[in-house]
């Protein structure tokens, strides 16, 4: 579900899916700033749906650790881009490293670990 996060757009490049949006006023927490739980939640799913995006055919991920470092801040206004830039995937696990920007300024980096599941 991804209502609260609309207008969310999507970008597929040969190794990714890059997620970004406009920080709106329901993006920001008390101090004006993007929330953290949001950039945490599309964080994950950038990265989550770049290592699906390696598999030849479709899989089903689930996440198994999820680090973020904030590095700077993202303000009403301005674009958050969430861009994977490392995938590694195994038969089970898969890794992934991910840059997010604010106006192309990094605001956070995250890493993930993902646990492919059967159907």
């Amino acid at each position: 579900m991804t209502d609260p996060w609309e207008p969310l757009y999507s970008r597929k490049t040969d190794t990714a899916i890059i997620l970004g949006l406009h920080v709106a006023r329901q993006h920001t927490n008390a101090r004006g700033m993007a929330h953290g739980g949001l950039i945490s939640a599309l964080a994950d799913n950038a990265m989550g749906l770049s290592c699906v995006a390696q598999f030849p055919e479709p899989r089903s991920l689930l996440t198994v650790n999820l680090a973020l470092d904030f590095i700077g801040i993202a303000k009403l206004g301005q674009w958050l881009q969430f861009e994977t830039n490392f995938t590694k995937i195994g038969s089970t696990l898969c890794f992934a490293h991910a840059c997010i920007t604010a106006d192309g300024k990094i605001c956070a980096q995250a890493r993930a670990t993902f646990r492919t599941v059967g159907d």
